[in-house]
């Protein structure tokens, strides 16, 4: 059979072999994944719940490899006109092939190397099908490009869990001296006067910041903020304002809480939405591939878009720290008494909304991890000098823009969104331990439990001194409720 053999042809103890082996493999992973969720539910809960969305990730992507499988005799049915396979092509046909392009024989090296005539070989039997008996008919879709695509899908998702956590582990690894920073906080709260304290510490941190804001127009302050990501994002003293004005607006008189623990399992929250994929991103995905035609270089000027978005991002969480200060200093707030050092608010985030911060740099991982998984998957597949790849000039720019894109994210941008999106006006869930919201929330049903219980029971005698008390207590319409309280 010009297909191959089938496994009526195929020897048992290969099929058996294969199959053994590929079994072996995936217990493997689940066992791995299983003790894996084992070590983090009793450690960090927020990284278990982040490794359950990767395994509902891993499980969609075991359904459309499923699908892709089963409809890829359906979609070899499906027949166009032979003169629609010129129209929006990756790669100019050769002057001697227009359809045989669509099933992937071309004069690229990789044809050296034998891949060329299996590739002709599927697309012979493809035209030998359902199509070829219809004159200039070919299908919609080789079988050798639905491999592709299928293998594509998988080195796209692996590639964005993986820079993913790649990212937050970075960033998480700058962060770590806010961890110092934080410790000597908490001791000199306890050596020194606090009212002295938070005059120095806010004094630096309106130096730092405030200098020139009233003098300068508008665009040379948002230039300045653009420079201010790429060196000294966040020093000590923004860290120290920051955590003085989020304790005094939520946990006023609290200045023992820890609030680098606080934004640690907040980012872990946050990765768990970070880590998935969004079905929208889907739809993102189908236009790259739409708009890869010959002679645009779009996956060159899509690799602008994530750049622009992460610069444009962090210049907006350098102002907010910028706007706070000035903020501070024109109301005259820190003063002898020790009054909050910033004030937190959701109108300093655009739409007055500190989670749009968050979707954004989601879709900059999510694109950036699509220019990585493309450049490498038609490497491997089309070899670098493939038509497909784009010009030298465009590749090494694609590149190079993919990991500084990375590498800022990580350094700067993460950490900036770490402990700026707590300058909104309320606080994330993560303030308390998972254990705390179980107690809270038992005893929140016991004392509706028991506020039952009371009802019935006391349901006469609650009547009878309702009645009595009203004969003792009769306030005069003059006297004001807040005096009765």
């Amino acid at each position: 059979m010009s297909g191959g053999a089938t496994l009526e042809e195929t020897p048992t103890w290969i099929v058996a072999l294969v199959c053994s082996v590929i079994v072996f493999i995936s217990i493997i992973f689940e066992r791995s994944l299983h003790y894996l969720g084992k070590a983090l539910e009793h450690r960090r809960e927020t990284l278990y719940e982040a490794l359950i969305k990767l395994k509902e990730e891993l499980m969609l992507l075991g359904f459309i490899s499923l699908m892709l499988v089963v409809s890829q005799d359906l979609i070899q049915k499906i027949c166009i006109d032979e003169s629609l396979m010129g129209h929006w092509l990756p790669c100019l046909p050769a002057a001697n092939s227009t359809t045989t392009a669509h099933y992937g024989v071309s004069a690229s090296p990789s044809s050296a190397l034998g891949i060329g005539a299996r590739r002709l070989l599927k697309g012979e039997a493809a035209a030998s099908g359902h199509c070829s008996t219809h004159q200039g008919k070919v299908p919609l879709l080789s079988l050798h490009a639905l491999e592709q695509i299928h293998i594509f899908i998988f080195v796209l998702a692996i590639t964005h869990v993986a820079l993913s956590a790649f990212t937050v582990l970075l960033g998480l690894l700058q962060m770590r001296k806010w961890k110092q920073w934080e410790k000597s906080i908490q001791v000199d709260g306890d050596t020194a006067a606090p009212k002295m304290i938070h005059r120095v510490q806010q004094y630096k941190f309106i130096q730092d910041r405030y200098k020139g804001y009233g003098k300068t127009t508008m665009v040379l302050l948002w230039i300045r903020s653009f420079f201010k990501q790429f060196y000294g994002s966040v020093t000590k003293d923004d860290y120290v304002a920051m955590r003085l004005g989020f304790l005094m607006e939520h946990f006023r008189g609290n200045r023992k809480f820890d609030f680098y623990d606080y934004m640690i399992k907040a980012l872990e929250k946050d990765y768990k939405r970070v880590v998935g994929i969004k079905w929208y991103y889907w739809i993102f995905v189908m236009i790259f591939l739409l708009i890869n035609v010959t002679g645009w270089h779009s996956y060159f000027w899509i690799s602008l878009v994530p750049l622009a978005l992460l610069l444009l991002i962090g210049t907006k969480l350098e102002h907010i720290i910028t706007q706070m200060a000035y903020e501070v200093a024109s109301k005259h707030a820190a003063v002898d008494d020790g009054d909050i050092v910033v004030d937190p608010s959701d109108d300093l985030f655009w739409f007055h909304n500190p989670r749009i911060l968050l979707i954004l740099i989601h879709f900059i991982l999510f694109q950036n991890a699509f220019e990585f998984a493309y450049f490498f998957w038609t490497l491997a597949t089309f070899g670098f000098n493939s038509c497909i790849m784009d010009r030298l000039g465009y590749n090494v720019s694609r590149i190079a823009i993919c990991v500084v894109v990375q590498v800022l994210c990580s350094y700067s941008t993460l950490p900036l969104y770490a402990i700026v999106c707590h300058m909104g006006s309320s606080f994330k869930s993560a303030v308390f331990a998972d254990d705390v919201v179980g107690h809270l929330r038992d005893w929140a049903e016991g004392a509706r439990m028991r506020r039952r219980g009371d009802n019935a029971g006391c349901l006469g005698a609650g009547a009878a001194a309702t009645a009595s008390s009203r004969e003792e207590i009769r306030p005069s319409r003059d006297v004001p409720v807040a005096e009765l309280a």
